[in-house]
């Protein structure tokens, strides 16, 4: 299918049950696989990155196998067992990241590559901070970027570890998964993080998770980590995956539009992802919200006109969903303002000068700075014949589908791209517009 169009659609309405989260799956998946002992994981996000983490732990030697929905996955303790692999990462960051760091570690030689755009995706930063240590890493393309060889090498730890925290979150939550397999002076080995960390949220998902694995990390604000050196990562035995927070995003948002009640089940109150708050944004933007322990709803505004209000937000603790604002402000009154998302140009693609672009074509008018979108509702929609470019970007397709609640019909290009995270999200999403 080279392209969907949908709507015009007037009304959104139903209850979705979400897929599981991709970043909390890929996590437990290498969590589970470093562990000893063997680990139930429930929920399982199935969809391309998740494929590409466990095959990339099957060629490790890592045993798994399918269980009617279950996944479970034989632990490896620590060491896994084959010391040489050719490893293809597709786009995915949450597994190319933290694999790369438990692999310097592992005393092989591995080589990991992935799509071409993955090897425009900096990494740079995460390796700096495993040769700092002694890891063996050489690019074997551009600098600072995949595809990586690493080779066999003798891991020291004497001073703290460097790491920027502005660039990506990623490159943190790997060295936090992956450190406790080495040894430290006094048992224990300090990160400290250099400039602003972003996203934040991410990095509460890796400690609740690493704690879950047995793993108890200290932090002192959110610039230094103390590791707790020649750890075993124990299986909590069973582990269910939550919802997944930032694919709720976009049902939360039509359910804002379309006048609702929309519902999501998989993610509330006791959520452990950041992404949750996206709800308290469509509160600002005069959206009703209602929560639970594990499920969200909302209703449109109150305004006559069933507009919502134009908002400044601050996305740091938002980053994946603040994309979807960026196309609810299509239904706003008045501007809206998204700053501190200067993370999207380092994405599946350069995810702001995109969203500008294809923002335009509908109408729009969009500022884009380099850390800051500002867009103004469209005087007069368009409906481009070329349809609404995807960028080979799953959150580009599935935040685009919303402009179909505009007066005009949507065509969305390369719709199969939302394979990375939520295969079935049109079929899903057609349930609930009308």
């Amino acid at each position: 299918m080279e392209h969907l169009t949908l709507g015009p659609f007037t009304r959104a309405t139903g209850t979705v049950r979400l897929p599981g989260s991709k970043s909390i799956s890929n996590r437990v998946l290498l969590l589970a696989a470093l562990s000893e002992g063997e680990t139930r994981v429930r929920d399982l996000l199935d969809s391309d990155d998740t494929r590409v983490m466990l095959e990339a732990l099957r060629t490790l030697g890592v045993a798994w196998r399918k269980d009617g929905d279950d996944y479970v996955v034989t632990g490896a303790a620590g060491a896994f067992p084959n010391k040489s692999a050719d490893l293809f990462m597709g786009n995915a960051g949450t597994a190319i990241r933290p694999l790369t760091a438990a692999l310097a570690l592992q005393g092989g030689s591995y080589r990991l590559s992935g799509v071409p755009r993955m090897h425009e995706r900096p990494i740079g930063d995460l390796v700096d901070g495993l040769r700092q240590i002694g890891a063996q890493v050489e690019y074997q393309g551009t600098e600072g970027y995949p595809p990586l060889q690493l080779r066999p090498s003798t891991i020291r730890i004497d001073a703290p570890i460097r790491v920027r925290g502005d660039v990506s979150s990623q490159f943190l939550t790997a060295l936090l998964m992956t450190l406790p397999m080495a040894d430290g002076p006094g048992g224990r080995i300090e990160i400290e993080v250099v400039g602003e960390l972003i996203s934040k949220p991410y990095i509460e998902i890796t400690l609740n998770l690493l704690a879950r694995f047995g793993i108890d990390v200290q932090r002192e604000g959110w610039s230094r980590f103390i590791v707790p050196a020649r750890s075993r990562y124990r299986s909590p035995g069973e582990i269910f995956v939550e919802g997944d927070a930032s694919s709720a995003s976009y049902f939360l948002a039509a359910g804002a539009i379309g006048g609702g009640p929309v519902r999501v089940e998989g993610v509330g109150m006791s959520s452990i992802q950041g992404d949750v708050k996206f709800a308290e944004a469509l509160n600002r933007m005069g959206a009703n919200v209602m929560a639970g322990s594990n499920w969200i709803e909302v209703r449109g505004t109150e305004r006559d006109d069933g507009r919502l209000n134009g908002i400044e937000l601050d996305c740091n603790h938002i980053p994946d969903a603040a994309m979807t604002l960026a196309v609810a402000a299509l239904f706003a009154e008045g501007a809206t303002t998204l700053t501190n998302i200067g993370s999207w140009r380092v994405k599946e693609t350069d995810r702001l000068t995109a969203m500008a672009t294809e923002l335009r074509k509908l109408g729009a008018t969009v500022e884009e700075g380099a850390d800051y979108l500002r867009v103004s509702p469209p005087t007069e929609w368009t409906s481009p014949a070329e349809g609404i470019d995807t960028y080979d970007d799953h959150r580009m397709a599935m935040c685009f589908s919303l402009a179909c609640f505009g007066p005009v019909p949507v065509r969305i290009n390369d719709p199969r791209c939302v394979g990375k995270t939520f295969p079935e999200y049109f079929e899903v999403f057609g349930q609930v517009a009308r």
